[in-house]
């Protein structure tokens, strides 16, 4: 937690030019329920670290907690918090928290296989934390979600220090096994960041709808990879 605060205050500072129009920080407005999802399983012991990219306008913006699809974050995880707003909340994408009725695809298959799979979050917690590597959520002025790796390499290249520093010391913490990117720009920065980590570094799929392979079975797709990996039997 001492990391990611570090690591807001430095992204503070920076600013970004149009398309971006509108940036949100969960881990400022949301980090009464963030807190609570790092004290109830950050020490679980989980010896894989499952690391996505940025927040989602329905995920993780909504809740704090990555890829946080709200029903089963407040009702699986049974994560609790106030969650704020944002200093300028954009007119089409509006913080409802709790009460948001959207679902997040990528956070309903990710958290909805871990269900699945483990049955209770604190068995889930043992193998596994889920991290995001950038707390920034950035929108254009229609509320088009941007991801990180678009910005131009003039603003992405102090983001990716600041969040490659938070990166490591976040390792450092939890001493995982295995470091595995939901998606590649997440293995990508696992790599650079961690150059000199010893363990078995890879990815799985990204569960976004915005990808054809993960619309067609991603939760299969993903526990093959991860068994390739060899961090689940």
């Amino acid at each position: 937690m001492q990391a990611e605060r570090t690591l807001c205050g430095a992204l503070a500072s920076l600013r970004f030019a149009p398309p971006v129009a509108t940036v949100y920080n969960p881990l400022e407005y949301a980090w009464a329920s963030h807190e609570d999802y790092v004290r109830k399983y950050a020490g679980s012991g989980g010896q894989v670290l499952l690391l996505g990219m940025n927040p989602g306008p329905w995920g993780m913006a909504q809740t704090g907690v990555p890829f946080g699809e709200v029903g089963l974050v407040r009702d699986w995880l049974g994560i609790r918090g106030e969650i704020g707003q944002p200093d300028t909340p954009h007119p089409k994408r509006p913080i409802e928290g709790w009460d948001c009725a959207r679902s997040e695809v990528s956070g309903a298959r990710l958290w909805g296989w871990a269900r699945e799979r483990y049955g209770k979050p604190e068995a889930f917690f043992q193998r596994f934390y889920v991290h995001n590597y950038c707390p920034l959520c950035f929108m254009e002025t229609s509320g088009r979600n941007l991801t990180p790796d678009k910005l131009p390499a003039a603003e992405r290249e102090p983001l990716e220090a600041h969040c490659d520093a938070a990166l490591r010391a976040l390792v450092k913490a939890l001493k995982p096994g295995a470091l595995v990117g939901v998606g590649g720009f997440a293995e990508e920065r696992l790599r650079k960041a961690c150059p000199d980590y010893s363990g078995t570094v890879g990815r799985i799929l990204h569960p976004s709808p915005a990808s054809p392979a993960a619309n067609r079975g991603w939760a299969e797709q993903a526990e093959r990879q991860l068994r390739a990996l060899g961090v689940v039997l």
